[in-house]
């Protein structure tokens, strides 16, 4: 009897002793008592619509991938090609030149000679100077260039009974003086009623006047002749046997000129249908497209 109640005390310590190590590893490692006691999920809380963790994975664009969005140079190139263009427009002649006498028919150089510093220019047979005509049409291609882009410069800015020249050596100076890219002078030709058409006028190759710019007015001349013919404007039947052109050495607005030049004779004032096509709106839009078109040509743009 001695002996089983010393096993049931020894019994008794044993187990005591492992309740009370139990008891004390509860109070004292909490990690041992999350691993031997499951405890429920924490309550998720809601996060914020502006503090969402990026996903892994993200959306895909609805943009197409393969078409990058236009730069605004791209556009701007595209909606004005001639932004970096200057261009010389030389309306031929001036209203007053008639009123006058003494300063248009002064001598100025005009590239190894003299001549008068400008004449009065031509005009319908119903009254409509060349003065007028060359100026209208000259607004018309400014308008149209600068909506491109380009910078455009005007040998005059007024058809005025009160007003005179410039004079034909000023005027073959102007392009290099505003820094043109080129420069176009507008005119009409005076001619017997027969004759009709336009033609274009390029700098014969005269050292040490034209020498270095006549290949380049020659092109000029070229793609404006070229853009008035699809147009279709007639070429004159008076003159450069049928071609639109013609190389001359006898103008000082050419000779006179540092920048790749052409004159433009638009038509004849004396044949009735060309008259009626550069005095009206119509007529002049067209002839100022087709003028656009070829300078356009003429710079690759």
């Amino acid at each position: 009897m001695r002996s089983l109640y010393r096993a049931v005390l020894v019994v008794v310590a044993v187990t005591v002793a492992g309740i009370t190590v139990s008891s004390m590893a509860d109070r004292t490692d909490p990690a041992a008592r999350s691993a031997s006691t499951p405890t429920a999920a924490p309550t998720p809380t809601r996060t914020p619509a502006s503090s969402k963790p990026t996903p892994n994975k993200p959306k895909p664009s609805k943009a197409s991938p393969s078409k990058a969005p236009k730069t605004t140079t791209t556009r701007t190139a595209e909606a004005q090609p001639l932004r970096t263009v200057t261009v010389a427009i030389d309306p031929g002649h001036q209203l007053g030149n008639h009123n006058f006498p003494r300063e248009s028919n002064a001598l100025v150089p005009a590239g190894g000679f003299q001549k008068a510093c400008n004449t009065t220019g031509t005009a319908t047979d119903g009254g409509v100077p060349e003065a007028t005509v060359t100026f209208r049409l000259a607004g018309a291609v400014q308008q149209r260039l600068e909506g491109l882009g380009a910078t455009v410069r005007m040998t005059r800015s007024t058809n005025s009974e009160s007003r005179w020249g410039p004079c034909v050596n000023t005027r073959g100076e102007f392009g290099e003086s505003v820094g043109a890219d080129l420069m176009v002078s507008l005119h009409a030709d005076g001619s017997s009623a027969s004759g009709r058409g336009f033609h274009v006028i390029a700098p014969t190759r005269r050292s040490p006047w034209t020498a270095d710019i006549a290949g380049a007015s020659l092109r000029l001349a070229t793609s404006l002749r070229d853009a008035l013919t699809a147009s279709g404007l007639p070429p004159s039947n008076y003159t450069g046997e049928g071609t639109g052109l013609n190389v001359r050495d006898d103008l000082g607005t050419l000779n006179l000129s540092d920048v790749p030049v052409a004159m433009v004779e638009i038509g004849n004032m004396r044949n009735s249908g060309d008259a009626k096509r550069m005095t009206s709106t119509s007529g002049r839009a067209r002839q100022a497209d087709a003028l656009v078109r070829g300078i356009r040509t003429f710079l690759g743009r």
